[in-house]
């Protein structure tokens, strides 16, 4: 059985979703960041629910090759990618995007291709008339404030940025704001929590300690009273969903997405070991410069203007990521 279809099967049995009929008049969605994790899981979503999207990233998706035929290969840095993208683009959805922090930290020129991404999106609409933008900013914008939680969507300062990548998101978020005033676009941004779950095979937290697991190596938390907020990826994405559902009632607005309530690395990592019964160790560090220590969203906002309302705990969403990943990282089961 092919890898393709043993990963759908297994999304299938693991994410149940209604098939759902449009509920609105719009739309044609542009999607940048289409191969990505979150933006998979969501092209997925839209199609479901009777969208017609059209899909921009520098690489086809590998996890779900039909939605190749969909999507343009291009690099946002470069204004030709939009040349074949057609006038009549209902909303922008913008995910694309380097987002990972400390690899910024090691190379803080991928902060400024992010910006520079931001800005091509923003002319695109501009020049194309195009009106609606949902942009993926981060809770990293707010970096470490230990004396506030849960963290409201106001408690952003410029003072308060730890890393190259924050500069990135808040530069975007600014951009946003500028053209919203200058050209009359209108936007909603949604600053995503530690999203985990299906389709990443990245180096960030749950996927690598799941592989390292797996393969009897042993985890390293980079701070021992480090506590960040996940939040599971189908919750995620339908925090998109419901502002984009919505987008003409709460336009203008920028909401936290994540799912509310903070949780230790040491015990994320704990938990993974038990779940695969893992004989590994786990080491721990000290935080790295650039990195949020301690993170719990205040979620009310989007509960009362979105009617978003995450349902999938760590300990739920750590049993169905196990799974998935059991999955695609063991070879030996995909031979027919």
């Amino acid at each position: 059985m092919k890898l393709e279809t043993i990963l759908r099967k297994c999304a299938q049995e693991l994410l149940p979703v209604n098939r759902i009929k449009v509920i609105m008049p719009m739309y044609r969605i542009l999607l940048t960041g289409a191969s990505g994790t979150i933006g998979t899981r969501l092209f997925e979503r839209l199609l479901e629910r009777g969208y017609e999207v059209i899909g921009i990233d520098k690489r086809y998706n590998k996890w779900r090759g039909e939605l190749n035929k969909m999507i343009k290969i291009g690099n946002l840095l470069e204004n030709d990618v939009f040349k074949e993208i057609p006038d009549d683009i209902d909303l922008v959805i913008h995910l694309a995007a380097n987002a990972r922090v400390w690899a910024l930290v090691e190379n803080p020129s991928l902060a400024l291709e992010n910006i520079i991404m931001v800005y091509n999106v923003l002319e695109f609409m501009r020049k194309r008339r195009v009106k609606n933008i949902i942009f993926s900013s981060s809770r990293e914008v707010y970096g470490n404030l230990p004396y506030r939680s849960p963290i409201k969507e106001s408690l952003v300062k410029i003072e308060n940025c730890e890393s190259p990548y924050v500069a990135s998101k808040i530069s975007g978020e600014a951009l946003i704001h500028s053209w919203a005033k200058v050209y009359g676009i209108d936007f909603i941004i949604l600053r995503f929590s530690n999203v985990y779950g299906m389709y990443d095979d990245s180096d960030r937290v749950i996927p690598l300690w799941i592989k390292q697991t797996l393969t009897g190596q042993d985890l390293v938390v980079y701070g021992r009273d480090k506590t960040l907020d996940f939040v599971y990826i189908d919750d995620a994405v339908d925090g998109i969903i419901k502002a984009m559902e919505g987008f003409n009632r709460v336009k203008g607005e920028t909401f936290n997405i994540a799912y509310g309530k903070g949780v230790k690395l040491v015990y994320i990592a704990e938990k993974i070991k038990q779940l695969l019964n893992g004989k590994n160790k786990i080491i721990v560090k000290d935080s790295r410069p650039g990195e949020i220590v301690k993170f719990e969203g205040d979620i009310s906002k989007a509960r009362k203007l979105l009617g978003y309302n995450p349902n999938i705990d760590i300990d739920k969403g750590l049993r169905r990521a196990v799974e998935w990943y059991k999955i695609l990282w063991h070879p030996d089961q995909f031979s027919s």
